[in-house]
């Protein structure tokens, strides 16, 4: 398990101080009061302003985006929003040359600013909860499919399966002794994902949110509004939708004829996509072993994962991969209306 330096991380050197500074830089002045937001690929802060307001300052991972693949993000948040979908948008600043943007820079790290919008997570036990939450997600597809990125990358085989693959297996993260298991197991869970995307087909992929899980759906009482664009990718509609389920098969077929019930209203849905359900979440559990191994200089890792590289952390990543490969093999969840 390699050692991590998290002294030499940009990000121990983000201070509260210079955080202010960056705010101030584009006219903001914060009041002292910041409070670190629970983030782990950027560093987010909820800042009060002497005028009263409450921001959000966003200061991206350095290097993970370029300049155009965040202001893609942004518009595209504009966009959902300019479409009255409950987005939280970038709030637009000042740049040093008098143009309006909504992305500045304080030295390495780009950073954004939003209204803060507080809620809660949303009940999702709660058929009604998904329904709502469908509704918005068909109208954000509706949006994300009306034109393609230009700059952001796909969610496919190759960028959340074969590279994260590559990745764990040279970068000596797995005990030796582990080694042929992990290998054998993520190479048949690839193979089963090729299946499974092969079994559905040419389905449509779009601008989707990318990362809509509970955690990025707030809740208030005019309902929900979605958080957290950053992970905007081009994919397939369900890729937005199978987060929301959970449970047993039966319990996650209830939740998402429930989702659908309001989807439906706003886009069609292609059932093929179902097939894909188990191959997602199989990418995504490769991809977030990877993602963890990657960040393990950044100082917030080694804290939060303190298990991470251990046999038993392995052992349960072989385990899982063998329940996914079987999941995969399994028909489809079906519909009953």
């Amino acid at each position: 398990m390699p050692i991590a330096d998290t002294a030499s991380h940009p990000y121990a050197r983000l201070t509260p101080d210079r955080v202010l500074d960056a705010l101030q830089a584009v006219g903001l002045e914060g009041d002292g009061r910041l409070l670190a937001l629970n983030s782990y690929e950027n560093r987010v802060y909820r800042v009060h302003l002497v005028d009263g307001r409450i921001v959000v300052a966003k200061f991206y991972r350095p290097s993970r985006w370029t300049r155009e693949q965040i202001l893609e993000e942004h518009a595209f948040a504009r966009e959902l929003a300019d479409a009255e979908v409950p987005v939280v948008a970038p709030m637009t600043l000042a740049s040093e040359g008098g143009d309006a943007t909504t992305l500045a820079y304080d030295e390495e790290f780009p950073f954004a600013l939003y209204e803060h919008r507080g809620g809660r997570a949303p009940e999702l036990e709660d058929r009604e909860t998904l329904a709502w939450i469908g509704r918005f997600l068909g109208r954000l597809h509706a949006t994300g499919a009306a034109r393609a990125f230009a700059t952001r990358p796909a969610l496919d085989v190759a960028t959340f399966g074969i590279e994260p693959r590559d990745y764990l297996l040279e970068s000596q993260w797995l005990p030796p002794p582990l080694e042929p298991a992990y290998r054998a197991a993520i190479d048949l869970a690839i193979a089963g994902v090729r299946r499974c995307h092969e079994r559905a087909g040419d389905v449509q992929r779009l601008r989707v949110h990318g990362d809509c899980h509970a955690g990025n759906v707030l809740w208030t009482g005019q309902g929900p509004h979605f958080v957290d664009l950053d992970d905007a990718r081009t994919a397939p509609a369900v890729q937005d939708l199978w987060m929301l389920l959970s449970g047993d098969r039966n319990d996650m077929t209830a939740s998402l004829e429930a989702v659908l019930e309001g989807y439906r209203r706003f886009r069609d849905f292609d059932p093929r996509e179902l097939h894909l359900v188990e191959a997602l979440r199989t990418l995504r559990l490769i991809h977030y072993a990877a993602w963890i191994a990657r960040r393990w200089e950044d100082p917030a890792f080694p804290a939060a994962f303190p298990w991470f590289g251990t046999e038993r952390y392995w052992q349960d990543r072989i385990l899982e991969l063998r329940e996914q490969i079987a999941l995969m093999d399994e028909p489809p969840l079906e519909l009953r209306s």
